[in-house]
């Protein structure tokens, strides 16, 4: 498990410099692929020799939990529809699902907070830490130690599923209220107001904008900035435990040299703490798509990253990320099939 303050070790520069001299040296105007030709190399780097593979082993690992601060309406939905997703996604009917299947992206789904439990879905719930979170306005959401578990059961997830051949790794989201959360949580590691984060998650009205924002600034208002400065405090104040688990993963994929493509607001939320949790982690990540959720483009700027699509997406899940799986493909396959241009003259 990450230790805070230990340093994931950087991609191969020398893979990234023989890439972009290969990618110069094809038939093609230099430069005329554009962000594809940024994103071979950096694939070259991650995977450290060039030409890199294809991407063809993706999976998607959608972290699910409640909130207690949905109790307080932050939502257009009640928090019922999060265990009712749990099992569209495991029966492959859900948006994420169907996605994937297009694009050859395989879905898991784990119960880390679920205010409910699926005994009749074997392994969903293997990693579970709690039920639900305390509402993050009155109370931290969760205990240091659910935190620490939590971070554990994400690196674990991520893993198994890289000791299986994983090449490349999606987080998922879901969970009635985990907007607010993320929306906090980028607010607190950012040092910016509710306002400059919050966005209508899953369409709440201009009143319950504005309630939402109170709420998020009530929470950041009750912790001690001195906690801000410890990521596993920031955890345990301001998040939850489905979020916690999507960081040990991201940080657990870097350390383990697989790259990842962020989603969404959660995802960002949950690379802004990785980052602070593991420095370093950034550079093993790329963002998948840009939501519409305001806090995500401002936790994406402080980390040097530009989403490879833009289709107005603020489903979660995962489902943005997957949109971007044929960009990141089809730079790994122009960077092996172009051709030199000295060998066709």
């Amino acid at each position: 498990m990450d230790v805070v303050g230990t340093r994931v070790e950087a991609p191969k520069n020398a893979a990234y410099a023989a890439a972009r001299t290969l990618s110069d040296g094809q038939a093609k105007p230099t430069g005329s692929l554009g962000r594809l030709e940024e994103l071979a190399a950096w694939a070259a780097a991650v995977q450290g020799f060039c030409p890199p593979r294809q991407f063809e082993d993706v999976r998607v690992d959608v972290f699910a939990g409640d909130h207690g601060v949905a109790a307080s309406g932050v939502s257009a939905y009640p928090s019922a529809i999060t265990a009712a997703m749990v099992r569209g996604i495991a029966a492959g009917r859900a948006g994420v699902s169907a996605l994937a299947a297009a694009n050859g992206v395989r879905v898991a789904v784990h119960d880390i907070a679920v205010a409910t439990d699926f005994p009749d879905l074997p392994g969903v719930g293997r990693h579970k830490v709690r039920r639900s979170s305390a509402p993050i306005h009155l109370a931290d959401a969760i205990t240091p130690i659910e935190a620490e578990r939590a971070l554990a059961a994400g690196d674990a997830i991520a893993a198994d599923q890289i000791a299986d051949g994983a090449q490349l790794l999606i987080a998922g989201d879901l969970g009635i209220g985990n907007t607010t959360i993320a929306a906090a949580l980028i607010a607190a590691s950012l040092g910016v107001p509710a306002a400059a984060v919050t966005g209508r998650g899953t369409g709440i009205d201009d009143d319950s904008l504005d309630h939402k924002e109170a709420i998020i600034d009530a929470a950041l208002a009750r912790v001690d900035e001195r906690r801000l400065k410890d990521p596993v405090q920031v955890l345990t104040a301001l998040g939850s435990a489905d979020l916690a688990a999507g960081v040990g993963y991201i940080t657990g994929a870097a350390r383990r040299g697989v790259p990842v493509l962020v989603d969404g607001v959660i995802a960002a939320a949950e690379a802004l703490i990785a980052e602070h949790y593991a420095p370093g982690t950034k550079a093993w990540l790329q963002a998948g798509h840009r939501s519409t959720e305001p806090g995500q483009a401002l936790a994406l700027d402080r980390l040097g990253l530009r989403p490879l699509v833009d289709l107005g997406m603020h489903l979660g899940e995962g489902s943005g990320a997957v949109m971007a799986v044929p960009v990141l493909r089809s730079a790994v396959a122009a960077l092996a099939g172009v051709a030199l241009l000295a060998d066709l003259v």
